[in-house]
């Protein structure tokens, strides 16, 4: 079973996307006709107090790595899938902080379906004259 607690000891975004690959099929089924139960779970009072405390304590930054800012539309990842019954159980591991993460989007469908390539790469280093060929020494 993966945990935050885990994760927080990996200390790159790159070693943090591996440990949380899924590597699932575009288009398998998630939740298929009771997709109504998930939906209604992520409106949920409890569901959104958690929500919001995950995005605090990742500092709203993909995957909990700092400079990794998502400037809106954080999504909170479940780092192990959750299934029906534990929906409609209201099983307390839907909203254990040690099973969640702060994602953006474009990682979010990377941890599912896609591999490295699809990720917004980290920032590049600036030298002086870097910009200028020509005066690049």
């Amino acid at each position: 079973m993966k945990t935050y607690s885990e994760l927080k000891k990996l200390k790159t975004f790159e070693e943090r996307f591996r440990y949380l690959q899924e590597n699932s099929a575009v288009g398998a089924e998630t939740f298929g006709f009771d997709r109504y139960a998930n939906q209604q779970l992520y409106r949920s009072k409890k569901w959104k107090d958690v929500r919001d405390k995950v995005i605090i304590r990742d500092g709203a930054c993909d995957l909990g790595v700092e400079g990794r800012e998502i400037p809106r539309n954080a999504i909170i990842h479940h780092l192990n899938p959750i299934t029906m019954e534990q929906i409609i159980n209201r099983d307390p591991i839907i909203f254990d902080p040690d099973n969640l993460i702060t994602v953006s989007h474009r990682t979010h469908n990377a941890i599912h379906y896609g591999n490295e390539d699809q990720l917004l790469k980290g920032p590049v280093e600036r030298k002086q004259g870097d910009t200028c060929p020509w005066k690049a020494s």
